[in-house]
């Protein structure tokens, strides 16, 4: 049984940071390719950010590129998104999401593996 964990979300400050990270167990992640998603109220989940395990390729949505960073270690099968510069706009809940290959894919019904969600709420 696949099981993904976030951590890491929080109140802050607009042009604050956060770290968010996202723990994997249960499952050989070896080919997985893993995603951030988020979903303001209201609205549909959104793709943030994917990176592949092997080779590390990433991928970012034009809203987040050059202020979040996705990376990963793999010994802790542990992936993570450093938020900088935040905005209010950037509030929403965050989830994990993974997929069993290799390959970076921005759509949500591509991913088989969810966390739960951590909220990140900025305020203005």
């Amino acid at each position: 049984q696949v099981q993904l964990v976030e951590s890491g979300g929080g109140l802050v400050q607009a042009g604050g940071s956060l770290r968010l990270s996202c723990a994997a167990s249960g499952g050989t992640f070896s080919s997985y390719t893993m995603g951030w998603f988020r979903q303001a109220p209201g609205k549909e989940r959104e793709f943030v950010s994917a990176i592949t395990w092997f080779g590390g390729k990433t991928h970012y949505a034009d809203s987040v590129k050059g202020r979040f960073t996705i990376s990963r270690d793999n010994a802790k099968n542990t992936v993570y998104l450093q938020m900088n510069s935040l905005k209010p706009e950037d509030t929403a809940v965050y989830y994990c999401a993974g997929r069993w290959t290799n390959s970076i894919a921005t759509s949500r019904s591509e991913y088989g593996y969810w966390g739960q969600g951590t909220q990140v709420t900025v305020s203005s």
